[in-house]
């Protein structure tokens, strides 16, 4: 199968190496910038076929995977629905509002494509392309044996646009804010000296969860990817807002988020890629490092 790759970071990357028995062609907007040395070399080893442009990459593909940061939802649609094959199959990877969706499937739609939004039900790496996937639209259902056949897990919510993504970023005000809400205790309580104690308490009180690897995970991933998180709740923000409610909890996740990803960037936690950067088992390394650069004057 003719496969293209918009968006070509962790998990571009990732589907990739998993579906390198197809021809796959990827285009990401780093490719030409220094950024875009790694890309480069990841796509050489593994055979992929670099565009210069989306129309380029999804030029003549069956099936077009976008999988961007959130805020490019709506205008990844619009730069490759003109280039898409008819019948081409448009899957929106995306952490994106149900109302972005339902934007992005009108663009494709309209172009002649046929536009299925998925909604990625937990943290790619880990799982790969048999990450929990949940489809909807309704060209939903004809892509699902599809995707299953490339090695996708990808299950039918429903044939309304919106649901699968409403289902994902509901979630994620939950998942991404208790990520924001750990580093924020945490690290204010290694602060106070007391991490031990409410570290006892949590387990006390939520005794399914082991707080210590949990938190490592938490720190690790909000510094690594924070600005993509940002992006992500930023969107989740917007479904709370179309669901009519004010999302004072998402956006201040989304602020914690982007404020690590500030940080992260500055350099805070090691230079990024180094042997220092976001990797160390115990939590507190991260939390001091942290609490080190609050401390210097400004």
């Amino acid at each position: 199968m003719r496969i293209a790759l918009i968006g070509y970071g962790e998990v571009g990357r990732i589907l990739a190496e998993d579906l390198r028995a197809h021809a796959l062609t990827a285009f990401d907007t780093k490719l030409d910038s220094e950024a875009g040395r790694p890309l480069r070399a990841h796509a050489a080893q593994h055979g992929v076929a670099l565009a210069a442009t989306h129309a380029q990459a999804v030029a003549g593909a069956e099936l077009v995977v976008s999988a961007v940061t959130a805020s490019q939802a709506v205008a990844v649609a619009q730069a490759c629905a003109p280039a898409l094959a008819p019948g081409a199959c448009f899957l929106d990877f995306n952490s994106a509002s149900p109302g972005a969706k339902t934007r992005a499937a009108g663009v494709v739609d309209g172009a002649g494509g046929r536009y299925v939004e998925g909604a990625v039900m937990t943290s790619v790496p880990p799982h790969r392309i048999r990450v929990p996937l949940l489809l909807g639209g309704p060209h939903a259902a004809a892509l699902a044996p599809v995707l299953a056949a490339l090695g996708f897990a990808p299950k039918v919510a429903s044939a309304q646009l919106g649901v699968a993504s409403a289902t994902k970023m509901c979630r994620s005000v939950m998942i991404k804010g208790l990520e924001a809400m750990v580093i924020e205790s945490l690290a204010s309580a290694r602060h106070y000296g007391v991490e031990d104690a409410v570290l006892a308490s949590l387990a006390e009180t939520f005794p399914g969860i082991d707080w210590e690897p949990q938190a490592a995970y938490f720190f690790q991933r909000v510094i690594e990817h924070g600005r993509r998180r940002s992006e992500e709740v930023r969107e989740v923000a917007q479904t709370v807002r179309e669901a009519g409610l004010e999302p004072w909890s998402a956006a201040g996740t989304a602020q914690r988020q982007a404020w690590m990803a500030d940080l992260a960037d500055a350099g805070v936690f090691g230079p990024r890629g180094g042997p220092g950067f976001a990797r160390s088992a115990d939590w507190r390394t991260e939390a001091d490092r942290l609490l080190r650069h609050l401390r210097q004057p400004e």
